[in-house]
């Protein structure tokens, strides 16, 4: 299918309607994040420092929130049997959304859910794996993917991308080589604090922090301090994320956001919407469908992965949104963040039989998934000082309905065009 050229609409004020939600929604939260203390209820549901851990807890507007008019509620609980014993599960439900986060792997989240419009995908793997039955090594640093069935993980934080070979620094000083393991090892790290805050002035946004360490002795010192904020009534949440570099070395760092969706945003039809830059297969095989790289076909047992690098366009914040829609475009998931903290997207198209998992990946990052050693020749691989942190935010939105739906495409097109008209992304053959 030929790619398709974006212009802006004539009328551009219906146009901005996600990337003014989005500008509302930051304002909203730092107002709120403003009253913590004193104000803000607050209860820590994991401490490794504490040796606390609840079995189960729960709150609720009436508790916490009694002038609320949006009935929200969070829960806690720990999952029992097969691969998922032991677990943690945090359950936030605003009102009118509802999700479902897993502290144990890495603050991931596993489902969110707003009404017809559902983001997660049917993994293969049915259960959300303890961590301690994950081998990464396995399958020639494939393992990853014996856990990997959630809506949304993160990539990082010391590397991620494909597995193999790389270049460290060793114990005595010398340089050695490594074997890089797929993705990483954040999105296998329990959280060592959890914490659920909750403000008791309006906009009433719960807060659920974690923090999740990747350290060693004679390697990298980073924290991951994320941040899960949900307003009551909304249909939209924010992730507010910081690596710290807290040893005394610099020290390289990585970070990807795999979103994944499967039905029922993704169906033979259905598509990617971006403003965009350029557009890069990742190997030859994705070369070959690069013309239909944002368009999905039906569950095709036997198909391989296709991946597709791209660079999209800021508005004038440099902020900018990806958006996924069903074939009849009247269901779509956006993500939005800043091109200053995560500079490029991945698209990772899945679309083999359902048995197998039909599934595609909207994915930001620091970097593209090639292997570290790949991404640090082309200059893709950031650095922290001693003491220094990185910050990023992430906004995901879900859209329910024809006209929400058009609008959130108008406005994801409207990115960065300043009144011009969109030229063909830039097309090319090779990944490098």
């Amino acid at each position: 299918m030929p790619m398709r050229l974006f212009f802006r609409q004539p009328d551009a004020s219906p146009a901005r309607n996600v990337l003014t939600t989005v500008r509302f929604f930051l304002t909203a939260v730092l107002l709120s994040a403003a009253s913590h203390g004193q104000d803000s209820f607050r209860h820590t549901v994991t401490s490794s420092a504490q040796r606390h851990n609840d079995d189960f807890w729960e709150t609720e507007a009436a508790k916490v929130t009694p002038g609320c008019r949006h009935k929200w509620w969070v829960r806690k609980s720990v999952l029992k049997g097969g691969r998922q014993e032991g677990v943690d599960q945090i359950i936030v439900n605003s009102g009118a959304m509802e999700i479902v986060l897993c502290p144990t792997r890495g603050m991931g989240i596993i489902q969110v859910s707003a009404g017809d419009v559902v983001l997660k995908w049917d993994s293969p793997v049915k259960e959300i794996v303890n961590p301690q039955f994950v081998n990464l090594n396995s399958r020639g640093g494939l393992g990853w993917l014996e856990g990997f069935n959630e809506f949304m993980c993160r990539c990082g934080l010391e590397s991620n991308g494909h597995p193999g070979t790389d270049k460290f620094i060793n114990n005595v000083g010398d340089e050695a080589e490594m074997e890089l393991t797929l993705h990483g090892k954040i999105a296998n790290i329990p959280a060592r604090n959890v914490e659920v805050i909750v403000d008791r002035k309006p906009p009433y946004a719960v807060h659920i922090k974690g923090h999740v360490d990747e350290k060693l002795l004679f390697g990298p010192k980073l924290e991951l301090h994320t941040e899960l904020i949900v307003i009551p009534g909304e249909t939209s949440f924010q992730l507010v994320d910081e690596i710290r570099n807290v040893g005394a070395q610099e020290q390289e760092f990585e970070i990807l956001y795999h979103a994944n969706f499967g039905n029922p945003l993704l169906e033979e039809g259905a598509q990617v919407v971006a403003s965009v830059k350029s557009v890069k297969p990742f190997n030859e095989h994705a070369a070959a469908g690069l013309d239909a790289w944002n368009v999905y076909a039906k569950p095709t047992t036997g198909f391989v992965e296709q991946v597709y690098l791209l660079e999209l366009n800021g508005d004038d914040d440099n902020n900018t949104t990806a958006l996924l829609r069903n074939r009849a475009a009247d269901k779509a998931a956006t993500i939005s963040w800043s091109l200053d903290e995560l500079p490029y997207l991945t698209v990772w198209k899945n679309t083999g039989a359902l048995a197998d998992g039909y599934v595609t990946g909207i994915e930001p990052g620091t970097n593209y998934p090639n292997n570290r050693s790949v991404e640090r020749q082309a200059g893709r691989v950031p650095k922290l000082e001693p003491g220094e942190s990185h910050k990023m935010t992430l906004k995901f939105g879900l859209h329910s309905g024809s006209k929400a739906v058009k609008s959130a495409i108008n406005s994801v097109r409207d990115i960065g065009l300043a009144g011009q008209p969109v030229e063909a992304p830039k097309t090319e053959a090779i990944k490098r």
